[in-house]
């Protein structure tokens, strides 16, 4: 069968966060040179896109998200040699290359700002959102981290906006040449060979032009897929703009010409209704969106059948899910788990097997753990601005302040820093087993690297997973989420025990067994389902 689906709706992600991956040099932090000496283990575990966080030059006050030139690469982490080599090495192990481009802002530090600050009259004053002509703020925006979103600068006696820290000054794409000078930014990488781009808080892009005041809101607290009613404020002029759902488009556009067949994901929240608007009422906008339903999972059979389902309802072909349970700014989601491996082999399976786009962030393949660092002590700019609040409150609450937290450095080996470095790390190893390594569980059959692996290369080498349909199929048992992904005459049939007891199912005849965990095997006609297990079967039809 020849296969003509685009390439990206069919492959897995890996973020790496390259702070906390890999150090070569031993200054603690991580860095290309690095990273690419793990090259083939992340080739070996089965990955086909990695994606980036941010390694351009930049200040560090946000590691990363505050940029100061968007075409050098950060001496912390390397050289563009390194950077090129790493491109090359990538594409050679036949992986992809998604770099984190960051188009909403740049840092305070950047030259452009420099210049737009100097003066009034500056050529680039126009770059950034300034308020004319009053010291006096022009209206209530509240920005994403919940201050005010104006900053004043003495310099010019004016005040600019920034919607997330005050020293990430937003740009004006409402300034043709800002919007000129970012796609060159683009063209820069995609000419590097880079093969796509998440973009960073995307639905940020545009403000309204007349500076309109947001309407007020009961909710204070944001939710990871929902920042647009918070703070006591419904972000009605400062997020999700119509022009925003546009310039998606052009992005899209822009980004097509390259032969690598380039893709787009952005970072955007709000109702699936603002999702599909980023994606293009003809599928013709960003390619992908996160969706963060998983960030907020409740662990039973029902939730992932309801979400399949919804997705199906309103993200149907040509639009593609996807599947995210951790990242750069979300608590550990082994640790939301309450340290319970067999539940998360359950999770990442159904990540996998569902037809969308699972994400994976470095360090959930071993179970990575959630670190204990106190607001107060936090390097993290949000844990700073929160500094006296308390760390179970923040866990009571129910909200995320303190990132450092799940960006600890990768646990590598048994040596002392766990292999990430030799020098002292940048943040914390933190403690740590023996089994949680990765050289420990590579040895064991039944880790969850290993079940990682298996997952990364079952979907890999399966067209059905990558490309098939999918529907859910009723269970007798409350606690087994079973579904089917076709593919011509191709069915591949998915049973997940979310459940404690063991349980017992029928297996269709011809069925044959392609993977199972936790304990699940097959006896005659029946699958026994242990507690938090699960099989994969294939089933070849004859018409």
């Amino acid at each position: 069968m020849e296969n003509k689906m685009e390439w990206w709706k069919q492959t897995s992600i890996y973020q790496i966060y390259p702070w906390s991956f890999q150090d070569s040099n031993g200054d603690g932090i991580g860095d290309l040179p690095g990273i690419l000496t793990r090259l083939d283990q992340i080739r070996d575990l089965g990955v086909e896109t990695i994606w980036f966080s941010p390694f351009y030059k930049s200040p560090g006050e946000d590691f990363g998200y505050d940029i100061s030139d968007y075409t050098s690469i950060d001496p912390r982490f390397g050289t563009m040699d390194d950077c090129d080599k790493l491109i090359r090495e990538i594409h050679k192990r036949k992986m992809k290359v998604v770099l984190d481009m960051v188009m909403n802002h740049t840092s305070d530090k950047h030259p452009w700002f420099l210049e737009s600050k100097s003066s009034k009259e500056n050529p680039k004053r126009d770059f950034y959102i300034w308020h004319k002509g009053e010291k006096k703020v022009p209206n209530n925006w509240i920005s994403m981290v919940g201050t005010s979103g104006w900053n004043y600068d003495e310099t010019t006696d004016e005040s600019y906006y920034s919607n997330f820290l005050s020293f990430q000054p937003d740009l004006n794409y409402r300034n043709p040449k800002v919007k000129k000078s970012m796609f060159g930014v683009l063209d820069f990488w995609l000419n590097k060979g880079v093969d796509g781009f998440r973009l960073d808080i995307f639905n940020s892009i545009y403000k309204d032009e007349g500076f309109r005041d947001n309407p007020s809101s009961f909710r204070y607290f944001p939710t990871p897929d929902n920042h647009d009613e918070a703070f006591f404020q419904k972000k009605q002029y400062n997020l999700n703009l119509p022009e925003s759902f546009q310039f998606a488009k052009e992005v899209r556009k822009h980004i097509s010409k390259y032969k690598q067949k380039p893709f787009l994901i952005g970072e955007v929240s709000g109702s699936d209704k603002i999702l599909k608007s980023f994606l293009g009422e003809k599928a013709d906008g960003l390619n992908l969106v996160f969706q963060f339903e998983l960030i907020h999972f409740d662990y039973k059979a029902q939730f992932f059948k309801d979400l399949l389902e919804k997705n199906e309802r309103e993200f149907p072909a040509p639009y593609t899910p996807t599947y995210v349970l951790g990242n750069h700014d979300q608590r550990r989601f082994i640790d939301r788990l309450g340290g319970d491996v067999r539940k998360a082999k359950v999770l990442s399976a159904f990540q996998f097997l569902a037809r969308g786009i699972p994400v994976v962030y470095y360090g959930d393949e071993i179970g990575r753990k959630e670190g204990r660092i106190p607001n107060f002590f936090g390097k993290d700019p949000i844990a700073k601005m929160n500094r006296f609040v308390p760390l179970f409150l923040c866990n009571l609450l129910g909200i995320y302040i303190n990132r450092d937290n799940c960006r600890l450095p990768m646990l590598w080996d048994t040596t002392e820093q766990a292999g990430f470095s030799k020098g002292k790390p940048w943040l914390p190893v933190g403690q740590f087993q023996t089994e949680d390594t990765v050289v420990y569980q590579k040895t064991k059959n039944d880790s969850l690297w290993n079940h990682y692996r298996s997952l990364f290369h079952l979907r890999k080498t399966s067209s059905v997973l990558k490309e098939g349909n999918i529907k859910t199929k009723l269970s007798h048992h409350a606690d087994v989420l079973c579904f089917e992904r076709t593919l011509g005459k191709i069915v591949v049939i998915v049973y997940l025990n979310f459940g404690e007891k063991e349980i017992k199912e029928t297996v269709s005849k011809g069925s044959k067994l392609l993977y199972s965990f936790g304990g699940a095997e097959v006896l005659g006609d029946k699958l026994q389902l242990t507690g938090h297990s699960g099989a994969v079967f294939e089933i070849r039809l004859k018409k």
